[in-house]
């Protein structure tokens, strides 16, 4: 199983719509990945570590896959229309981390 991690970094400033994000674009996302997208959550940053400190991400999207070729197999073919839609959201360029669940 792996997870695909998009995160997008807090930076003062900028721009995230959250209910665009939720409500328009990762459902489009599930919808094109398919079966291949096993789940998926989001998660909205509210602070860092320290009392009074920023959150290190605005927002992040998890997703998981069976393996790294199912996901790029689903990925690969909307890779542009959903990269488009981000400017709808966000000015934020995404952080991508693609890791292996281990269990345990």
């Amino acid at each position: 199983m792996i997870k695909v991690s998009v995160m997008y970094p807090y930076i003062e400033g900028a721009t995230f719509d959250l209910d665009y994000y939720v409500g328009k674009h990762m459902p489009t996302l599930r919808q094109k990945l398919g079966s291949a997208c096993k789940r998926y959550e989001v998660e909205q940053g509210l602070a860092g570590g320290a009392p009074g400190s920023q959150p290190i991400y605005t927002a992040s999207a998890h997703l998981l896959f069976e393996s790294l070729k199912a996901f790029q197999a689903a990925f690969a073919p909307h890779a542009a229309a959903l990269m488009a839609d981000v400017p709808n959201y966000t000015n934020i360029e995404p952080v991508i981390q693609i890791s292996e669940i281990k269990p345990f």
